[in-house]
Formats: structure tokens, C-alpha cells, sequence
């Protein structure tokens, strides 16, 4: 624990409150489970493509061209699951393969112009949903909390 965290938690509540009681992890991890899986759910039917798909392709856009191998580690799937992902979007004409130039006996996995036009309509389209249902569902003060939950389950999502 950070210095930090370690004072967040060992701070006195403010006069006239009470401490909060100590959270109980297990029923967070379930809770937190069950609403993440009905998130995903909702933001599927969202969706043009399977999740799968648009991660790939998120990836790509984001960190430029990389290895099947290199997309396994990093979306943490087996290499052989990946190397289907990325033969279904290519099938599909949403990437393409080309030969790594610093080493020939690799490929590096790229959006094609398609792949583009496709993930930023579906971008579009989730977002748009998203963003709607934030600012008509949620008012400012906790609007500012899933900026910040954001984050938390960001680093969650890492270990």
C-alpha cells in the first residue's frame, strides 16, 4: 500500500460522521462482477461485430500494427484464439498482414482503410449510446465519480 492509500485509509471522517464500515471484497468482486457482465451485455447489443473483434481492432487503432503474438499477450488470450480473431477480420477485409520489417519471419497484424471506416462507425454507434446514457442518466457530481472509477477499474483490469 502507497503512503498515500495508507492515509486515505486511516483518516479520521469529518466531524458529525461516522467512519464508513469497511467494505466487504468478496460481495464487491460479486457485485462488481454481475454489473460489469450486464455493461458488456448492453454495450454488445451495441455492437456491429462480436467483442472479441472490436478489441482487436480498438487495438490495432490505438497502438498501430503488431504481431498475433503481441495481441495474445496483451488482450491475454492464447495465441491460437488470437491467430482465428485476426484470420476472421482479415477474411472479413477489416486487416491486413504484412512482414515485419525489422524481422521478416513475423507479421504484423494493421487496420486496413476498411477496418478504419468499420471500427469508427461501430465507435459511433457504442459511444453515442454510452455517452447519452451518462449525461442524461447521471448528473454532474456522478458523472465526476465514473471519470475517476474509470481509472480504478483500468488498474483493476491490469493486475
Amino acid at each position: 500500500m502507497t503512503a498515500a492509500r495508507a492515509s486515505e485509509s486511516t483518516e479520521a471522517p469529518p466531524p458529525g460522521r461516522t467512519a464508513a464500515p469497511e467494505p466487504d471484497t468478496a460481495q464487491l468482486a460479486s457485485d462488481l462482477r454481475v454489473v460489469l457482465g450486464q455493461l458488456m451485455r448492453r454495450l454488445r447489443a451495441e455492437h456491429r461485430f462480436s467483442i472479441s473483434h472490436g478489441t482487436v481492432l480498438g487495438r490495432l487503432d490505438r497502438h498501430g500494427a503488431q504481431s498475433v503474438s503481441d495481441l495474445a499477450a496483451a488482450e491475454r488470450v492464447r495465441p491460437q484464439s488470437m491467430a482465428q480473431t485476426v484470420g476472421e477480420l482479415e477474411a472479413a477485409g477489416l486487416v491486413s498482414r504484412e512482414p515485419d520489417p525489422s524481422d521478416g519471419r513475423r507479421a504484423l497484424v494493421d487496420l486496413t482503410s476498411e477496418g478504419r471506416v468499420v471500427l469508427g462507425a461501430d465507435r459511433a454507434q457504442r459511444e453515442g449510446w454510452l455517452a447519452q446514457a451518462i449525461s442524461q442518466g447521471f448528473s454532474k457530481r456522478e458523472q465526476a465519480i465514473l471519470f475517476g472509477a474509470v481509472e480504478l477499474l483500468r488498474r483493476l483490469a491490469e493486475t
